[in-house]
């Protein structure tokens, strides 16, 4: 546990990456802990796109002011239709099915010596022009991925969290 721990802790939202290219391996391991993550009913509704040629990243990397110099974008999205639904309140989880593949690839990338970030500010309507795989999908996050770049650190206020008493409670 305490790895995992250590990992969690020193992980940060790169926004700093450097030229240097990925290399493929590194990127299948980030689909593959992708891929690992669980899903409510293991339903699996999400779809990563691997934006990896030159001319689809520079297309995306249009669409937000957020891609950090990156040579790959993993784009994440979910749907709706297939995720499972609670039949209590009907509340759908592909946003949260979504969310912890997204966890599971900032972790991944970290423990790989590469940095990334969750970044949900990017024009959803125009990706989806752009791409039109991506049709059906809510759009949730983008993941430029990368070597951090020479002296890139996580922001000032990494380490600041709320008290534990104030997150947590014992019942």
């Amino acid at each position: 546990m305490t790895d995992f721990l250590q990992l969690a802790h020193d992980r940060y939202s790169c926004r700093d990456l450097s030229g240097r290219p990925v290399e493929a391996e590194k990127i299948e391991a980030l689909v593959d802990a992708a891929v690992a993550a669980p899903t409510a009913v293991n339903r699996q509704p999400w779809h990563l796109w691997v934006v990896e040629s030159p001319d689809a990243v520079e297309r995306l990397s249009a669409l937000t002011r957020f891609s950090f110099g990156a040579r790959v974008i993993l784009m994440l999205g979910a749907r709706a239709d297939e995720a499972w639904t609670r039949k209590y309140d009907g509340r759908n989880f592909a946003d949260v099915d979504a969310s912890i593949v997204g966890t599971h690839i900032m972790l991944a990338a970290h423990d790989l010596g590469l940095g990334t970030t969750w970044v949900g500010h990017f024009d959803a309507p125009a990706v989806h022009e752009a791409f039109p795989e991506t049709e059906g999908y809510d759009l949730v996050a983008l993941f430029p991925v990368g070597y951090p770049a020479e002296g890139a650190e996580p922001s000032a206020n990494h380490a600041a969290h709320r008290p534990t008493d104030e997150l947590v409670s014992r019942i």
